[in-house]
């Protein structure tokens, strides 16, 4: 019987700005992507979506990103390499101190926004972030962009690695992510988006933008937390998947 995590960004509420429903997405996925104060989150936020993963036993990863609350993380950033090991370590081990007082554990990392896209193919602020991991904790996993070469980097550091695709993201032929900027780069029906995750998870493959099947191996599927379709996405997606006989587990 085949299996598939599901993880959602999470923790992402910012004083009384909110975003995203944790509660109900929590219900729903089998990993939480947890951000960690630098493009989103404040600390007793985030406390309160750990303790709440804790409750629902959903794995939990440091969402690491750019000191870019402003852009949302989504902004690309030069950082030098020193500062991003620096940035991710500091990330990882704030999130690690409050999982702890919640009862749970950080055991992934995902990257965010333009940090995820950029290390999905930049070796030099890739190795930023292996380096960061490793010193921090090497048995973290590290979730990647499918097909992409970060996986490569970082399994010849000796880091365990996790593929993901994204539910409600259009792809390029190359097997990138369509930008933001584009019209059709979010996907926000989730009966087509359910469809689309069952056919991946049954024959690894995935349409694009322009219609050509590309092949994509992933160990996890994300829907963004963000998105105001996120609740429906992930119920349905859920649904899908269960009445395919596929389990829903976390990788972890």
């Amino acid at each position: 019987m085949p299996n598939i995590d599901i993880n959602s960004d999470l923790g992402e509420s910012f004083g009384a700005w909110s975003m995203g429903d944790d509660a109900a997405i929590l219900e729903v996925v089998s990993s939480a992507n947890v951000a960690c104060g630098f493009h989103a989150g404040d600390p007793a936020g985030i406390l309160r979506t750990l303790e709440a993963a804790a409750a629902r036993g959903v794995a939990v990863g440091a969402h690491v990103a750019y000191p870019d609350l402003v852009g949302f993380g989504r902004r690309n950033m030069d950082v030098p390499a020193e500062q991003l090991t620096a940035d991710v370590i500091y990330q990882i081990g704030a999130l690690q101190g409050l999982a702890r007082s919640a009862g749970t554990q950080v055991s992934y990392v995902k990257p965010h926004g333009a940090l995820y896209n950029t290390i999905a193919g930049d070796a030099k602020q890739a190795a930023a972030v292996i380096q960061a991991i490793l010193r921090i904790d090497p048995t973290l996993k590290l979730v990647c962009l499918a097909n992409s070469s970060l996986l490569g980097w970082a399994r010849d550091a000796g880091l365990s690695c996790v593929s993901e695709a994204f539910a409600d993201r259009a792809y390029t032929s190359a097997g990138t992510l369509v930008s933001r900027s584009k019209a059709g780069a979010v996907l926000h029906d989730p009966e087509l988006i359910a469809k689309r995750m069952l056919r991946l998870v049954h024959e690894g493959v995935i349409e694009t933008e322009n219609g050509e099947l590309i092949h994509l191996e992933a160990d996890s599927i994300c829907v963004h937390g963000d998105s105001p379709d996120a609740v429906g996405i992930a119920r349905a997606l859920r649904k899908h998947l269960l009445e395919a006989d596929i389990t829903i587990r976390a990788f972890t």
